[in-house]
């Protein structure tokens, strides 16, 4: 038995690397739960296409989706990390720290961050600043950040409901909550001049009293956007905070709400005029081309016309289209590949 086990043990140490450990042979995608089904309609439409073993999409939240993507350059690590707001210069760097280079950042469409409530409950006209006031930990009272203290959102701006601050919505590791604070948080506060002051003179100290979200009416819901929807049907009163996609998806359920006076619709989000729109991306490690079989042809899909273009099957399921031009300057960069620099913040 020794003889034998020994015999073996030589004939794995002869067996090449690649026998002993074969290559990955699909695409891997993770982050992002906004991106998450458009991701994952486009592996399927791949898939068929192509005959091709499906890629595997994984909704982490885009932070959480960046740290694994950044984690290494090998088969232990996704070719892709999908992302509901741009790569920080933290991320890059971390990236390259693990020998991960040569990033290629592809805008796939524009998504809008709603504030929903059930679809029977009252309506709320929200004003930038009400975001700020109802939910930041901190708030401006008398010229001094303190403690948020309401209670309720008539507190908050008259004319609004007087229903208890209840807001189910996504944790720290997401982008939609990243971008919720940046577009909504931080804007709603820079409308007082004290805050804007401190940003001008000191943007770091002012996101670290401005950024954080209260504990007491804000609920993190995890990375599942359909399970904030659920429970907004099962908690009256409630608001919640998603992708608009998710919206679309479950408009016989849930309503959207007006900041500044604008509904989120395709429209208000592809002009820019709805204030919680911002971009989705894809970023794709560029020396996985060569090693990830099929990973080229997957970025090939989610650019294509059929996919992200005006009247593509994303389109058709919430993703907001890029106007023509740019939607053609996302096409060549899929092509080429190129590098994208390193972020400034």
């Amino acid at each position: 038995m020794k003889h034998l086990m020994s015999c073996a043990a030589a004939v794995a140490l002869l067996m090449p690397a690649t026998a002993a450990h074969a290559a990955r042979d699909f695409v891997w995608a993770a982050g992002s739960s906004t991106v998450f089904p458009f991701s994952t309609r486009v592996a399927e439409q791949y898939a068929r296409k192509n005959s091709a073993k499906p890629p595997k999409v994984e909704s982490l939240g885009t932070g959480g989706g960046i740290k694994l993507f950044c984690g290494g350059a090998g088969d232990n690590f996704p070719d892709i990390a999908n992302a509901s707001r741009p790569m920080k210069k933290a991320e890059f760097d971390q990236c390259a720290a693990n020998g991960v280079k040569d990033i290629v950042q592809i805008k796939i469409g524009f998504d809008g961050i709603v504030v929903a409530s059930d679809k029977d409950g009252p309506n709320y006209a929200f004003k930038i600043e009400h975001l700020y006031l109802g939910l930041a930990a901190n708030v401006l009272r008398q010229g001094k950040f303190i403690a948020n203290p309401y209670k309720t959102w008539d507190e908050v701006g008259s004319g609004l409901p007087g229903n208890n601050i209840l807001v189910y919505g996504p944790p720290p590791t997401s982008g939609t909550r990243d971008a919720f604070v940046e577009l909504g948080i931080e804007a709603g506060a820079r409308k007082y001049p004290i805050a804007e002051e401190l940003r001008s003179n000191n943007e770091a100290k002012f996101k670290q009293i401005v950024d954080p979200l209260r504990k007491d009416g804000w609920v993190d819901a995890g990375e599942n956007d359909n399970a904030i929807v659920q429970t907004l049907t099962k908690t009256p009163g409630s608001l919640g905070v998603f992708g608009y996609s998710f919206l679309e998806e479950n408009g016989d359920k849930v309503k959207g709400m007006p900041v500044n006076g604008v509904m989120p619709t395709p429209g208000t989000i592809a002009d820019g005029s709805y204030p919680l729109a911002r971009s989705l991306y894809i970023y794709v490690k560029k020396s996985r081309i060569a090693t990830t079989k099929g990973l080229q042809e997957f970025v090939n899909e989610f650019v294509s016309d059929a996919a992200t273009g005006r009247g593509g099957y994303l389109p058709q399921r919430g993703l907001i289209a890029l106007p023509p031009g740019q939607h053609a300057a996302q096409k060549a960069v899929a092509e080429k590949l190129p590098s994208m620099a390193r972020p400034a913040s």
